[in-house]
């Protein structure tokens, strides 16, 4: 599916559809080059929580899971103990996955081995956000030789939920690579934002 135009007559990938929540956030976050560390762990946190499920339940929980993790503080994170664990598994505003939550934790934990998260992310791609043209949404890949090199990297450092295709939806989501389709309006404008 190429970009589509919606009722106010702006062009968009076809996959954020009309929910509007959708729309606000594929106007103003998804692609958009993200340098800060601690903003890139959440966003990567998120991304594991997400599989299996649509970007959209997580969208929608983003603020409670910001609540109940702390922020995404990872230096906080990394101190959670059981009881912690048990209290996120009792919390219906985020996804009660134990599997993934543990996993944060040992992501966090990991994170805090990196001096300097985004620097290390970034260096994969020579610091630039990779500039794709794609036309159609089939010609996406679902991941890429970086993102298994990434995956590779971060599975290795303790990361957990960082297989190669979450961390191309990452990648897509904090504009290390832009995959907005060429006719939609933001391709031009997430283009511009590179650094």
């Amino acid at each position: 599916m190429s970009a589509v135009k919606h009722e106010d007559g702006i062009c968009r990938c076809g996959w954020c559809g009309t929910d509007p929540l959708y729309v606000h956030y594929h106007d103003t976050d998804w692609g958009v080059p993200e340098y800060d560390s601690r903003a890139l762990f959440e966003k990567l946190i998120l991304d594991g929580f997400q599989a299996g499920l649509s970007w959209i339940t997580i969208l929608r929980k983003r603020e409670n899971f910001r609540k109940a993790f702390d922020g995404f503080k990872p230096e906080v994170m990394a101190r959670y103990d059981h009881r912690k664990i048990e209290a996120l598994m009792q919390d219906a505003g985020i996804v009660r996955n134990r599997a993934k939550i543990e996993g944060s934790v040992n992501s966090a934990r990991a994170y805090l081995e990196i001096a300097d998260f985004s620097s290390h992310l970034w260096g994969f791609i020579d610091g630039k956000p990779v500039q794709n043209k794609f036309a159609s949404g089939h010609d996406v890949p679902a991941k890429t030789a970086v993102a298994e090199a990434i995956s590779k990297d971060l599975k290795k450092r303790g990361f957990t939920f960082v297989g190669p295709t979450i961390v191309y939806a990452f990648m897509q989501a904090c504009g290390l690579v832009n995959d907005h389709m060429v006719d939609c309006h933001r391709y031009k404008a997430v283009k511009k934002l590179a650094r």
